[in-house]
């Protein structure tokens, strides 16, 4: 007989996702009760969830207060050296081992997400999941674990580089030549177009950076 209560909420899981997708920001205070009454969960997993996302470096402490954390120039500098390095991984075994099926996800991805190019935060949001397909088509479950350690960290940027004016077009185009190449079974090609995606992503932050100072 089928039990009707209902599944737990997964606390850390949702904190995650607000964090990744924006509506808690670096810098934002999180206080526990708010956070219980929003997920509709109780307060010991909301606490729970906390201290684990405290020790994954994801929250900082401001005195008695836990924070969204933020990257500094050094920690940002040292994040898209690994991104690269992974990604690049990634594409290059996309290019050996990604399904027919798979290459033609990434293609109506690249299609689909011109229309988002006016919109960064909807852009961005479908750029993850454009990356974390080519993580998946990698067929290599411990890299997609270490990419989605990195792409957590990723979210402790307050902005995202596709804000830059300009940016999303290249950006997109440079996607398609990404999914060309693992389409195309060149790994090293495809390796190459990621690292030089990010290499061009880290450029636009490094003077979004320079232009705040």
């Amino acid at each position: 007989m089928a039990s009707g209560k209902a599944p737990q909420k997964d606390a850390y899981a949702l904190i995650l996702q607000a964090i990744d997708r924006g509506l808690y920001r670096p810098g934002d205070r999180l206080v526990e009760s708010e956070l219980a009454e929003r997920f509709g969960v109780s307060r010991t997993p909301i606490r729970e969830a906390l201290q684990r996302l405290e020790t994954q470096g994801l929250l900082a402490r401001d005195g008695r207060s836990l924070i969204v954390a933020s990257l500094d120039h050094g920690q940002m500098a040292q994040l898209y050296v690994v991104r690269a390095e992974l990604e690049g991984l990634a594409a290059r075994l996309a290019a050996q081992h990604a399904s027919p099926e798979e290459i033609r996800v990434m293609q109506e991805m690249v299609a689909a997400d011109q229309a988002l190019v006016n919109d960064p935060d909807a852009l961005a949001l479908a750029n993850r999941r454009f990356h974390r397909q080519i993580h998946l088509a990698s067929h290599n479950t411990y890299l997609v674990q270490q990419l989605d350690l990195v792409h957590r960290s990723m979210a402790l940027m307050a902005t995202t580089s596709l804000a830059a004016e300009g940016r999303g077009p290249v950006a997109l185009e440079e996607h398609s030549e990404i999914v060309a190449a693992i389409a195309a079974r060149d790994g090293d090609r495809a390796a190459q177009a990621l690292k030089d995606h990010l290499s061009t992503a880290f450029e636009v932050r490094l003077k979004e950076e320079a232009a705040s100072i």
